[in-house]
């Protein structure tokens, strides 16, 4: 009897532990970083696609990547909508006079033919106003670019950690201020 009673407690726990392991691998293959994805509509090449994380509580978030334009003429892009917030829009940041200012790029941002336009932070990027959650590291956020002439895209967004200059990067330096040390941010009022 005993011996019967100790085989099926050996079972027991192996079982139990098989299913433990399962969920510890399992979580972690869950929690592994999203990977960024190429994307090509018409002449325009799409490459590291990316947002940053932002804290509970905030109001806008940021992403970025790169576009080239391999066509012959030049093409604008506007960002159309977000799966994160209620508004998505290109913006540019400018330093004057010491304050860092961000505007929306009106009408769309020109991609010249032949030419490699980088948003990233302290630049060119796109801002998701009135977020409807947090963006948070290791997801993604879906984003519809609008191309004039190429089309339109859905693009995924991999979302790095917090103040990350980089994909892949630690976290590290401002909301936005990426090669801007010292200076304030302030968003101008619409016109």
């Amino acid at each position: 009897m005993t011996i019967l009673i100790r085989k099926v407690v050996r079972r027991g726990l192996a079982t139990a532990f098989a299913v433990l392991a399962s969920q510890v691998l399992s979580a972690r293959f869950l929690a592994t970083p999203v990977q960024a994805a190429d994307y090509d509509v018409g002449s325009i090449h799409i490459a590291q696609p990316w947002a940053r994380a932002t804290p509970k509580g905030a109001s806008a978030g940021a992403g970025y990547l790169t576009i080239t334009n391999k066509g012959a003429a030049a093409d604008r892009v506007s960002c159309v909508t977000d799966d994160a917030s209620a508004q998505c829009q290109i913006h540019s940041m400018t330093m004057e006079d010491g304050v860092m200012k961000m505007r929306p790029v009106e009408g769309g941002l020109e991609i010249k033919p032949g030419e490699t336009v980088t948003l990233k932070p302290g630049g060119f990027h796109m801002m998701f106003v009135d977020l409807t959650h947090p963006l948070e590291q290791g997801k993604s956020v879906g984003v519809t670019l609008k191309f004039d002439t190429a089309g339109t895209v859905k693009v995924d967004l991999p979302i790095a950690a917090i103040g990350a200059p980089a994909p892949g990067a630690a976290a590290g330096g401002g909301m936005m201020m990426g090669d801007h040390p010292g200076g304030m941010m302030q968003m101008a009022p619409k016109q």
